[in-house]
């Protein structure tokens, strides 16, 4: 395997850690991309990979992402990511997370890790047994925490609810065509929404009957998860894993707004500039699902109910219509200049 700042997705992170625990199994990565802004935060993701590099370039996007989605929400923190990496077929056990807290704990407080996919706030729990830097824990009612998901979706909502003023010129998402590529906690927070505004929804996901089951709950098409790319449709909404932007898909696309909360949609950087050669309207993912982590930020730092998390959130559009009107005046894609702002902010502008 090449050495860590030899891979492509190496972005002069700070810290990039290996944490093997062979009493209860765990093999994990944490990646630190930026602690300008303050501690690296960013959730850990428990998921099978076929090869272990591809589980350090995950941490490596993924990091480098929440440094970008923190400084662009105006959070005091910075940039991290935890990878486990799941045996197949093996269990997700309580001694496993605690030796991930354990690893978490060695670090000082450089990262704050909180829920992605594969864990979630009764992991936390666990985890939090053997550390201090966790978030996304179980909390009263009214308070800033808990689970990060429904957060996540109200962002990606509004967020849509943006693009289609941007890109289709209403501000109902009424009767929009919108096809959603992930209907878990994020994209199923999201579907309801928009059935509730009166969209019209095509849904696809892995679990065919976790899609099924919504479609039939909300009165929507069903469609396969890989076929959904190419449906001819107002809004292509991804919310599964990312790198689903290739050179390949962006030339199927029938959408005129691609807006969803997967992180790296873009396989390559490369790929924003052909999303906007297409004409299509980019929500920048990292500014348009910042929810979650704006949640469980100001419940690390102790600095906010919900009704101020919920506040801070409906800034996003805001963001979105400041990227896109830059991207109009200067022609630039607005992923570089969603780039560009989070560089300056995090002192590599």
């Amino acid at each position: 395997m090449s050495a860590v700042w030899d891979f492509a997705d190496f972005d002069d992170h700070e810290h990039v850690h290996m944490f093997r625990d062979r009493a209860s199994g765990l093999t994990a990565v944490i990646a630190v991309h930026s602690t300008h802004l303050g501690p690296g935060a960013g959730g850990v993701r428990y998921w099978h990979y076929p090869q272990r590099a591809a589980a350090i370039t995950d941490a490596l996007r993924l990091s480098r992402g929440m440094s970008y989605k923190n400084a662009m929400a105006g959070l005091p923190m910075g940039g991290g990511k935890g990878v486990i990496l799941a045996d197949e077929g093996a269990a997700k056990t309580p001694e496993l997370l605690a030796a991930f807290g354990r690893a978490v704990e060695s670090l000082g407080g450089a990262y704050v890790t909180a829920e992605d996919v594969g864990i979630t706030d009764a992991d936390m729990v666990e985890i939090a047994k053997h550390t201090k830097h966790v978030s996304g824990l179980p909390v009263a009612s009214g308070e800033a925490g808990g689970d990060p998901g429904p957060f996540t979706a109200l962002g990606v909502y509004l967020g849509i609810k943006a693009a289609i003023r941007e890109g289709l010129g209403t501000d109902s998402a009424a009767g929009v065509r919108v096809a959603i590529q992930g209907v878990g906690s994020v994209g199923g927070g999201v579907a309801r929404r928009l059935a509730a505004e009166g969209a019209k929804l095509t849904l696809a996901d892995v679990n065919l009957a976790r899609a099924k089951a919504l479609a039939e709950e909300l009165g929507a098409d069903l469609a396969d998860s890989a076929a959904i790319m190419e449906i001819e449709a107002d809004v292509l909404s991804p919310n599964a894993l990312g790198a689903i932007l290739t050179e390949r898909s962006i030339e199927k696309l029938r959408v005129p707004i691609i807006a969803g909360g997967a992180n790296n949609q873009l396989a390559t950087a490369a790929d924003g500039q052909r999303v906007h050669d297409r004409g299509i309207v980019y929500a920048p993912d990292y500014v348009i699902n910042a929810g979650g982590i704006i949640n469980v930020a100001l419940e690390y730092l102790g600095q906010g109910s919900q009704d101020e998390v919920e506040s801070r959130i409906h800034l996003i559009p805001g963001r979105l219509a400041e990227i896109w009107a830059e991207s109009k005046a200067s022609g630039t894609p607005a992923s570089v200049v969603a780039d560009r702002m989070a560089q300056k902010l995090i002192g590599r502008g």
